[in-house]
């Protein structure tokens, strides 16, 4: 099978969606696929088998990702910038998502019919949370099979972020980042939405109005050559590891620091941040510094492989305090490697963590609950070994890339079989003149 996989931004370190999608097109190569990538700025790291087509787009989020290439690249004049619609994109993604998803997506659409005329037709296209109008045009114009991946509704991003606008000037910055309604049109349209739970299946088909049915689970795995128990690395007691991007206000971060502050007089810890540079960092420092938390607190940026699954292993535990979460890569590598997880029960954590078993689940946003939580495992050392110990079995045993990958075969099986039974249909394609 040949397939193009569509990623608008996606290393490693933007999220789950770049883990995805190295994971995923790894597996398929080895399958026996034909697997190409269209993406842009910052690019993924792929399989070696994967056929990279570099998208040199005009957007704010790929000059700072790319200042090198727009500066110093003889290819692309710097005068291309003034081009009508390079400046539009250029000037447009600095304060809307929604128009990075609909300028990315509309290059991609180009680029994926000149790779068609030079190279022959793709058997299926897979998006990964574009869902721009230009995918919609590989469906409706191009007559491809359309797959996307909604990791988790952004509907629920803007949620969370409009609770915390100050004033009305925010609210309507923050209305006119999120693309909500082009995501959710063009979603209604292509043949199929993957997502990683079914928390995250209900969640995208409530706040983007979209059929249940036309919904399919695909869960995540771990990679488990890479995350597992090393013998030997002791655990560091008392050491608490947050791994993720604290600036994602879903991701609850806050309410750990809220969480410590009520620990700090009750007993001895370490509070280990993975994510950035302190002075990198807008949320943390400052809370960490009101509460009096500065001499619990390290700071760790980027770290290799390597170093991170040394890092999960030395910790006594993860604590994910997430308002929302597709699926929670952090929390699932950390039982992997034997690492007892604290938890919310928001999003699709209660789908991989069994309360008590494998990890405790907390209500969201309930600081006093997360500190009770991280006090019982930090002062019951044979507990988090046990905790862990079963965590590691659960996660090795249920959650592969393999597993992941067959079910995702299953489905495109489905839509191609749907897509030969009608043959070929293309429609005359108009993006609707709302507010995207």
């Amino acid at each position: 099978m040949k397939l193009c996989f569509i990623m608008y931004q996606g290393n490693m370190y933007s999220g789950g969606q770049g883990v995805y999608l190295h994971y995923m097109t790894r597996e398929l190569v080895k399958l026996g696929h034909e697997v190409h990538v269209i993406s842009g700025r910052p690019f993924p790291r792929l399989d070696e088998g994967v056929v990279h087509h570099k998208l040199h787009t005009y957007s704010f989020w790929a000059f700072l990702n790319g200042r090198d290439e727009h500066a110093y690249d003889h290819a692309h004049n710097p005068i291309e910038f003034f081009h009508p619609w390079n400046f539009y994109e250029f000037a447009s993604t600095r304060a809307s998502l929604a128009s990075l998803f609909f300028t990315f997506s509309v290059r991609a659409y180009q680029k994926l019919a000149q790779l068609e005329a030079e190279q022959g037709p793709f058997d299926l296209v897979h998006d990964n949370q574009t869902l721009g109008y230009g995918i919609l045009a590989m469906k409706q114009l191009m007559g491809k099979p359309v797959v996307a991946s909604l990791h988790h509704p952004l509907a629920i991003d803007k949620a969370n972020n409009m609770r915390e606008a100050k004033n009305i000037v925010s609210r309507i910055q923050k209305e006119l980042w999120f693309p909500w309604k082009m995501q959710s049109y063009v979603a209604n349209r292509i043949d199929m939405v993957l997502t990683g739970s079914r928390n995250s299946a209900q969640s995208v088909s409530r706040s983007m109005d979209i059929p249940i049915e036309h919904i399919r689970q695909t869960p995540y795995g771990v990679d488990h050559e890479v995350m597992r128990p090393i013998p030997g690395v002791a655990r560091q007691p008392g050491t608490i590891l947050f791994v993720g991007d604290s600036e994602d206000r879903n991701k609850g971060a806050r309410f750990l620091i809220e969480a410590c502050a009520r620990l700090q007089h009750d007993m001895d810890f370490r509070l280990l941040f993975k994510d950035k540079k302190e002075q990198d960092m807008k949320v943390v420092p400052p809370l960490v510094w009101k509460y009096g938390l500065k001499r619990f607190v390290e700071y760790i940026p980027r770290l290799s492989t390597d170093e991170l699954l040394r890092l999960y292993n030395s910790a006594q535990i993860v604590v994910s305090p997430s308002l929302y979460e597709g699926f929670g890569l952090p929390a699932a590598e950390a039982m992997a490697c034997g690492t007892p997880v604290v938890a919310t029960t928001a999003g699709a954590f209660p789908e991989f963590i069994d309360d008590g078993r494998t990890g405790l689940l907390v209500p969201p946003g309930d600081p006093e609950a997360l500190a009770a939580a991280i006090k019982s495992l930090l002062s019951d050392p044979a507990r988090c070994e046990r905790m862990g110990a079963a965590a590691s079995e659960h996660i090795r045993t249920n959650f592969t890339w393999q597993r992941t990958t067959k079910i995702t075969l299953d489905l495109y099986g489905e839509v191609l079989s749907k897509a030969k039974a009608h043959g070929s249909r293309t429609s005359n394609f108009q993006p609707p003149t709302s507010n995207s």
